[in-house]
């Protein structure tokens, strides 16, 4: 199965989610469409040593596992697209949200050391251009998370000794990654000439790792 396939079927009919909720739900069907043999699944419990982990997309065909972590962060916009109306809130914290899309690479890495024929994707669409930007500032609480296009991420990250206890509230813990990721992010849609008119998706392929 082609990730980017999915995507941009996707966006052909959905250039714009109302929610995360909204983006899971449509990327399951559209991988239904074209997988109609697989079973999909959910918010499937899948079980990690002494921890069920809830995987967002989580595909069986075969002998095969694709597992799917999603992320929609978005900046404030309000546009109509035919007869429906979305209002897209601003939800900033934007350190947080990098935190929680590498916790993402991170619980993907550990499924799939639990299966044979294992594909997992981590998968964030955004129309934060805080996301895909590289920043002039090298100093902030934040810099391990960065995930600006075209940067690697690998190893130990974690937050900086001057981050408060505030942000890293029930995310205390380094993210350990075993892989090495380069991070390309690609155009997803334009549904609006509006500032935060314009979606990319950062797309993440974890693979097992013996």
């Amino acid at each position: 199965m082609e990730i980017n396939k999915i995507l941009s079927a996707l966006a052909e009919q959905r250039p714009i989610f109302h929610s995360e909720a909204d983006f899971q739900h449509a990327f399951a069907w559209e991988i239904h469409q074209q997988l109609p043999e697989a079973s999909v699944r959910l918010e499937l419990p899948v079980q990690v040593g002494k921890q069920f982990l809830h995987i967002d997309v989580w595909v069986a065909y075969q002998d095969a596992v694709l597992a799917v972590e999603l992320k929609y962060k978005t900046r404030g916009l309000s546009i109509q697209i035919g007869n429906e109306q979305y209002h897209l809130k601003n939800q900033s914290a934007q350190d947080i949200g990098r935190y929680d899309f590498l916790k993402d690479v991170q619980r993907l890495e550990r499924v799939g050391a639990q299966h044979q024929n294992f594909k997992g994707y981590a998968i964030l669409l955004t129309n934060d251009s805080a996301y895909w930007v590289k920043s002039t500032d090298f100093k902030t609480v934040d810099a391990d998370f960065r995930l600006y296009d075209g940067r690697v991420i690998e190893g130990v990250l974690a937050w900086s000794d001057k981050a408060s206890d505030g942000t890293k509230k029930n995310r205390e813990r380094a993210i350990e990654l075993q892989g090495k990721y380069r991070l390309c992010w690609t155009d997803y849609s334009r549904p609006s000439s509006a500032r935060y008119g314009e979606f990319r998706s950062l797309v993440v392929e974890v693979s097992r790792i013996d």
